[in-house]
C-alpha cells in the first residue's frame, strides 16, 4: 500500500536564452506529493557519529566546520525522529564507516558481515615522487594535517552517536547495503546524516553507488548539514548544491514534518 508524501523535485529544464543566465529560466523546486510504498523503503542514517571536544582536537574542528551544526541536529532533531521512524515499522539501517569503536559488538553489523563480508579495498596506484610530493603539499597546504596526536584521538575515540538497536541492520560498504536492499526488496533510500555533499554522496554506501544499483535515493533536508567553504558558508550554499544534486541524479528532497506526519504517522 502506498503512502502520498509530500516531496520537493528539481525542475531542471526551461533554460531561458534571453536571459543573461539561461539557467534563471529553470523551474527551480517544486512541492508536490508522491507514493512511497512503506515495504519497499528504507531510512538511512549515515556516518552520524560521536565527535571528540573542541578541547582535544581543536585541529579538527577547525577544520570540519559542521561539526556544530552536524551535533545540533544529532541532539535536537533526530531523537524524536527516530522515534518515529521505529514505532512506525519503516525499516531503518544505520551506515558506518568500518572505523567506529562498537561496530564489531553490534548485532546488526555482525549479521551483515556474515552474509555479506566487506569488499576487499580500491587498489591505489603505486606513486612516483612527484605524485608523492603533491599529497604532501596538499596535506599541509589543503587540509593541514599538522597534528597526528589530535587526528589519533579523533579516529580512536569515533563512534555512533545515534546506536543501532539489535534488531537494526548495519552496512559499512556498497555491496552490503545493496545486499540488505535485495534482501527487503527496497527499492527507495532515503537518507539522513552527514554531510549531504561529502559522505551521503562520495563515501560508500552514498547516492553515487546506489544509483548505480537502480535504488532511488531521497534526503531530508532538515536531518542533513553540508561541508562548507568560506565562500560558501554564510549562505549554506554547498548544502544547497548538496540537496540539489540529490533532487537532479537521486530522487526527492523531503521536511522531516512531513515525513512524519504522513509516511510515520501509521
Amino acid at each position: 500500500m502506498t503512502i502520498n508524501v509530500p516531496a520537493w523535485y528539481y525542475a531542471h529544464h526551461g533554460a531561458d536564452y534571453s536571459l543573461e543566465h539561461p539557467g534563471q529560466g529553470f523551474g527551480g523546486w517544486t512541492k508536490t506529493e508522491i507514493p512511497i510504498d512503506p515495504e519497499h523503503t528504507a531510512i538511512l542514517v549515515m556516518h552520524a557519529w560521536y565527535q571528540a571536544p573542541y578541547e582535544l582536537v581543536p585541529s579538527i574542528w577547525k577544520r570540519v566546520e559542521y561539526i556544530p551544526r552536524a551535533q545540533k541536529i544529532m541532539t535536537e532533531a533526530f531523537p524524536g525522529f527516530l522515534e518515529k521512524v521505529r514505532a512506525s515499522g519503516v525499516r531503518l539501517i544505520h551506515i558506518g564507516s568500518r572505523s567506529e569503536k562498537s561496530l564489531e559488538s553490534l548485532p546488526g553489523y555482525q549479521r551483515v558481515k556474515a552474509a555479506f563480508p566487506p569488499e576487499a579495498p580500491f587498489e591505489r596506484i603505486e606513486q612516483d615522487e612527484t605524485a608523492k610530493a603533491l599529497q604532501e603539499f596538499r596535506r599541509i597546504h589543503v587540509h593541514s594535517d599538522n597534528n597526528p596526536e589530535e587526528s589519533r584521538i579523533n579516529y580512536s575515540t569515533r563512534d555512533f552517536a545515534i546506536r543501532p538497536r539489535d534488531d537494526e541492520d548495519v552496512a559499512c560498504t556498497t555491496g552490503q547495503l545493496f545486499y540488505l536492499c535485495k534482501k527487503y526488496q527496497i527499492t527507495h533510500l532515503i537518507y539522513t546524516g552527514f554531510a549531504v555533499n561529502a559522505c551521503l554522496t562520495m563515501s560508500p554506501c552514498g547516492f553515487f553507488d546506489m544509483t548505480r544499483h537502480g535504488l532511488i535515493c531521497s534526503i531530508v533536508e532538515d536531518l542533513t548539514t553540508g561541508v562548507e567553504n568560506r565562500e560558501s558558508c554564510a549562505a549554506e550554499a554547498n548544502k544547497a548544491y548538496g540537496l540539489w544534486s540529490f533532487g537532479l541524479w537521486g530522487g526527492f528532497k523531503f521536511e522531516k514534518a512531513d515525513i512524519e506526519n504522513t509516511l510515520l504517522k501509521g
